[in-house]
């Protein structure tokens, strides 16, 4: 029997300098623009640069038709959104990402800023969450400026932004909302967090990491592999970033947390950390909202669409 290979299975090769060839061919869609749209077409999108010298950018996603109160258009709620891939992969362009961002912001329905943050190992924690408070601070900049983009000016309400993210994209909104907590980002207000199926970790093993140690999709030493290429050099799986439950700074820093909804399945090698994770933010006091499901596994909402709709529905709920 060969030995498991975690690059195999993630279809990377590390190269001599450290960065990765990356073999998965995944497909993307472009913005859409909002002239020339298509019969039906419900959602329009548009791609801003963030910080040309990181090569970082953000896809908005906007509602065709906005709903209007007393003929005035309403202003929506705002949701920064963060993607999955293990810190290695994947980017807000993806197909699967572009489909579901549509969804959330024709459905909610919300103004929807998906943020193309760097990927790991060729730039390393934190600057992920360097990337995320440049996107949360973009979107403050445009609250205030008169001539700033009209998709977020005209029609998002700043006294209700959510953070919300995948996976890794989970672990970056919650050190970004613990980021946020010793920063000035009036007008805008963060009315709730989103985690879905954060990835968190630590060097001790819980009994669902070995439990499912050998799992196909998300098996130890990939999960392993992807802390590695994404930890600063010289630290562990202890790290505050990848097990926030050590942390007695991240602990008090949680009191101040506002609403949080984490979703997560029993499937998971990780449901045990995110259970864990739901325990001690209720025990400091934060509004959480746990939505676990027994059946299920991490990344399910990609071939499932019901599970996919189940999110959505939560996300919608929590939000409105």
């Amino acid at each position: 029997m060969s030995k498991f290979d975690p690059y195999e299975h993630l279809k990377i090769i590390k190269n001599q300098d450290g960065t990765l060839t990356r073999l998965m061919k995944i497909p993307q869609l472009p913005a859409t623009g909002d002239v020339d749209l298509l019969p039906g077409q419900t959602v329009v999108s548009k791609d801003i640069t963030l910080d040309a010298t990181k090569n970082t950018w953000v896809r908005i996603f906007r509602p065709v038709k906005i709903p209007s109160n007393d003929n005035k258009i309403a202003r929506l709620p705002l949701v920064i959104y963060f993607h999955a891939g293990g810190w290695i992969n994947f980017q807000v362009s993806d197909r699967v990402n572009h489909e579901t961002m549509n969804k959330l912001a024709f459905e909610v329905p919300v103004i929807v800023v998906a943020v193309n943050y760097r990927l790991a190992p060729e730039t390393r924690l934190p600057g992920q969450y360097d990337d995320a408070m440049d996107a949360l601070n973009w979107v403050k900049k445009q609250a205030t400026d008169p001539n700033g983009e009209p998709w977020i000016t005209e029609y998002v309400d700043f006294s209700r932004v959510f953070l919300y993210g995948t996976s890794c994209g989970a672990n970056i909104v919650l050190h970004t909302a613990l980021r946020v907590i010793d920063q000035d980002i009036s007008p805008l207000t963060i009315a709730g967090i989103i985690l879905c199926e954060p990835f968190i970790g630590g060097k001790k093993r819980t009994r669902s990491e070995l439990k499912m140690a050998a799992d196909l999709l998300f098996p130890l030493p990939v999960i392993d592999l992807l802390w590695e290429l994404a930890l600063p050099n010289g630290t562990d799986r202890d790290h505050r970033f990848c097990n926030p439950l050590a942390d007695q700074q991240v602990k008090k820093k949680m009191e101040k947390l506002g609403r949080c909804l984490v979703i997560g399945f029993g499937g998971d090698p990780l449901i045990d950390r995110q259970q864990e994770l739901v325990q001690m933010m209720v025990m400091q006091g934060v509004v959480v909202e746990a939505r676990f499901d027994d059946v299920g596994f991490h990344g399910i909402e990609i071939v499932d669409p019901k599970r996919a709709d189940a999110i959505l529905s939560f996300v919608k709920e929590f939000i409105l």
